[in-house]
């Protein structure tokens, strides 16, 4: 049910009485709200999205209603994640279905903010980084790792969660975004899920609806091909002919393969050999999309 200026004693008598997830639209609303929540039940788990929710998003607000804690989710689709080649518009938006599918999942809170209060006039700061946020998606989309931090940052702010949930499918995101909490002394903890896979191994992506059918048939190769060298590697194929094979599949399979490389998984350095924290990440296209996935290496 929407919230609009409802007092902290009003507010506090309403989440008394009822058990339906609130909607807000103001930070007034959300920090009364927020208080209110954090002091009947000791902390609150936070899921920040940019909608157009599937299975993936469901499992980390699962994860946080797990916790025994209020949820609290954001909708708000960054533009300071978009750069200049990128369609701002093209990114798809149901919020009536996506508060649905919240409300289901047991979400208590969702957080709806507006451009204007995310980046309000004359504002001068924004999160530069370095570390994980380097090379790979860091080269490929400039800028868009400082959008994440930023609007993360700011959202840590607002609902001051004690936990935040992010899928292990945005590999780079989930560690460029545990640097900057643990190098920002923010009192919170990020929390990885599991990617959540299509029962033939496609990690779920709200980019997958623009698959074209024969695009969707070929998309779970990334996945098999992942899982492939990684075997591979784990009984002692060297590294850079398995890089260079798996790179080959995906372009006989109709991929383009922006890359395909193993790395440490905190920091995303590259490295030469598997070890017990190593990833295998990949990005390859088809056709128009843009496809990402990554498994351990060991």
């Amino acid at each position: 049910m929407p919230l609009v200026g409802l007092t902290h004693v009003a507010l506090e008598r309403w989440l008394h009485q009822v058990s339906t997830m609130l909607i807000v639209r103001t930070l007034s609303d959300l920090r009364a709200a927020c208080a209110t929540l954090r002091t009947q039940h000791g902390g609150l788990g936070f899921v920040p999205t940019m909608g157009a929710l599937h299975d993936g998003h469901r499992a980390l607000v699962r994860a946080a209603v797990a916790s025994g804690v209020p949820a609290v989710a954001s909708i708000f689709v960054n533009p300071l994640q978009f750069n200049a080649t990128e369609d701002l518009s093209r990114y798809p938006r149901d919020e009536a279905g996506d508060l649905a599918a919240l409300e289901a999942c047991g979400c208590s809170l969702v957080w709806l903010p507006d451009v204007e209060t995310m980046y309000p006039p004359g504002e001068a700061t924004t999160i530069a980084l370095t570390g994980p946020a380097e090379r790979w998606e860091g080269d490929a989309r400039p800028g868009h790792f400082r959008g994440v931090a930023t609007v993360c940052a700011k959202l840590f702010g607002q609902v001051r969660p004690d936990r935040a949930y992010f899928g292990e499918k945005d590999w780079q995101q989930l560690q460029v975004v545990t640097r900057m909490v643990a190098d920002l002394l923010l009192p919170l903890e990020i929390v990885g899920i599991e990617t959540v896979r299509e029962p033939d191994g496609l990690a779920l992506s709200s980019r997958n609806r623009f698959l074209s059918p024969e695009g969707r048939a070929s998309a779970p190769v990334l996945n098999r091909v992942l899982r492939d060298t990684a075997l591979s590697l784990a009984s002692g194929a060297p590294t850079e002919p398995a890089l260079n094979a798996a790179r080959g599949r995906l372009t006989e399979a109709g991929f383009a393969v922006d890359y395909f490389a193993l790395v440490d998984g905190p920091t995303l350095a590259p490295i030469d050999c598997p070890d017990p924290t190593a990833r295998l990440i990949a990005t390859a296209r088809l056709g128009t999309v843009r496809l990402l996935d990554n498994v351990p290496a060991q």
